[in-house]
């Protein structure tokens, strides 16, 4: 494919609600990303991403929005905003905005009318049924019915998540303008970036039919027929063709549940998006993303997930590559399990993904190694989808007991545990109590003891990217096809980057036990400090990373 300027970017998520507090209120803000935008150049990241900072009432932490147009008070104000853009642009790193696009708030002043006046014309900018019951049988992804009664009204109102989030009406013009506005508003304030939260939920099922029940409630999942609608490419064509394409922005979609063969119309020449999340590999452990449906993996079976998506995604286009982010739990928990503190593991996951074909995006606290952080009872969550993961465990028969564990393991709660820069109090987030408890009041993994430490994750996470951006063999690991490696131990993920005719070899030994692989002719150019070549034979020790290149004129 042609090349672009956003195939060399790094991208850093950065949860503002946890990330630095500057006004001691106990809550991330925009100042407080100011503050840190030192530590960020010099990780080597080109690009950060926001999740959503606008107006909203956070039932769904920000995913909520009642104002496109202006800042939520407890992220700061809009000249907080321009000085982040400008304090950044300094330093040579762009802005990605979160766009929530598939609902708003319930407290939007479009909502508000369309609930109050039946002849308004925002009635028409949400999908409102008329009725004394329910259209029919679907189940939110939050739990509990798609539909809630409208106030004084038999007419009910659809939201695919929580009831404070109604879903908008892509199929009236006048919506759709309203949204292109949205985004061209984002753009003439310098944004060059944007991630689309759920875009792929724009469509429904025109004909709002029930389908047989797939769960204890005797509902069915929303997904089936509010998830990657047939047209739905062309509602976000219509978007792109009038913001993204005119500007070259970057553009991500999440758009989970997606087929591969379905991606040239993402992903193609002519595609909708620069990339999109492949989330069938981030949910490789989880039968049908429900999280008390447990998956007993080995390594070959997560080398087969990783790898079958790297394959599948090259063929049409570009990948962007992720281990975490505000959804998903810390990947040293749910990959590496009983090893999430072994430093080397961490290292080598790390290195795993991040020399992929596409654009790394790393989460923040990820380049520390931050793990999950157990929760000793329901009441601890704050996340809605992990109380609705939490109940529906005990509607389908399940112990309050293994409710706990499931929810444990996949709890968004998890990565949004406020950062720790230091080990003091509260880890100097913040200087009072944070609004999600911390796993630990002084935290043991923090920025500061790792900056100091030239073995640590954060130190190896600065040579990766220093690696891509900057090597010699730059152009490899940042342009290269991607080709998977056989033939070797089971516990060994291997593969190459090729480009031009050269190519380099990226290899972990993913087990407790030392390993030995053929490297005739081979150097390591780079590693995590695990593996040595002794007569032709490349030596791994457990959990080690080597990239190898062909030594010349041998």
């Amino acid at each position: 494919m042609q090349k672009k300027w956003w195939q060399k970017e790094i991208v850093y998520q950065i949860y503002p609600r946890s990330f630095k507090d500057s006004n001691a209120d106990g809550i991330g803000d925009i100042l407080g990303i100011v503050e840190k935008l030192d530590y960020l150049k010099d990780l080597g990241i080109t690009m950060i991403w926001l999740c959503p900072i606008y107006k909203s009432p956070m039932a769904d932490n920000g995913y909520d929005i009642s104002d496109y147009f202006d800042i939520n008070e407890e992220f700061g104000t809009m000249e907080d905003f321009d000085l982040l853009v400008g304090e950044a642009k300094k330093r040579d790193i762009k802005i990605m905005m979160d766009l929530v696009l598939n609902h708003t708030s319930n407290e939007h002043a479009w909502f508000k009318e369309a609930i109050s006046d039946k002849d308004s014309p925002y009635r028409d900018y949400y999908i409102i049924k008329e009725g004394k019951e329910p259209p029919n049988n679907w189940r939110s992804i939050f739990g509990g019915s798609t539909w809630t009664k409208i106030d004084g009204e038999d007419a009910y109102y659809l939201h695919s998540f929580a009831k404070e989030q109604p879903d908008l009406n892509w199929e009236n013009p006048k919506l759709r303008e309203e949204v292109i506005n949205i985004v061209n508003f984002w753009i003439d304030k310098g944004i060059t970036a944007f991630r689309m939260d759920a875009i792929n939920h724009i469509k429904k099922d025109p004909s709002y039919k029930s389908g047989d029940p797939d769960g204890a409630d005797g509902r069915v999942s929303v997904v089936k027929f509010g998830r990657n609608q047939q047209g739905v490419e062309d509602l976000i064509r219509i978007l792109s063709d009038n913001t993204f394409r005119i500007h070259d922005s970057m553009t991500v979609g999440e758009t989970a549940g997606l087929s591969y063969d379905k991606y040239a119309n993402y992903i193609g020449d002519d595609g909708v998006f620069s990339m999109v999340f492949d989330f069938i590999p981030a949910n490789f452990d989880v039968v049908e993303e429900t999280w008390y449906k447990r998956l007993d993996w080995k390594v070959s079976d997560f080398r087969k997930s990783i790898f079958d998506s790297q394959e599948s995604i090259q063929k049409y286009g570009w990948s962007a590559n992720f281990i975490e982010n505000h959804d998903q739990p810390r990947a040293t928990t749910k990959i590496l399990r009983e090893k999430d503190e072994d430093i080397d593991a961490i290292k080598m996951l790390g290195g795993i993904y991040f020399f992929f074909r596409g654009t790394p995006y790393i989460y923040q606290g990820q380049e520390l190694g931050m793990k999950n952080f157990v929760r000793e009872s329901k009441d601890d969550f704050q996340d809605i989808q992990s109380i609705d993961s939490y109940n529906r465990s005990l509607e389908e028969g399940f112990s309050e007991k293994e409710a706990l564990y499931f929810t444990n393991l996949r709890s968004r709660d998890n990565p949004r545990v406020p950062f720790a820069w230091t080990g003091e109090k509260y880890g100097g987030f913040s200087e009072t109590k944070p609004w999600l408890a911390m796993a630990y009041e002084n935290p043991k993994i923090n920025a500061e003891d790792e900056e100091k430490d030239k073995d640590s994750v954060l130190n190896f996470y600065k040579k990766m990217i220093d690696f891509r951006q900057n090597s010699q063999y730059s152009d490899i690991l940042i342009y290269g096809d991607f080709k998977p490696l056989e033939g070797f131990d089971e516990e060994i993920i291997a593969y190459e980057r090729i480009l031009d005719g050269k190519n380099l070899e990226i290899i972990a030994n993913f087990s407790e036990e030392e390993k030995s692989v053929e490297a005739k002719g081979k150097d390591i150019i780079f590693s995590n400090s695990k593996g040595e070549i002794i007569a032709d034979k490349l030596s791994l020790s457990p959990y080690g990373f080597v990239i190898l290149a062909k030594v010349e004129n041998k």
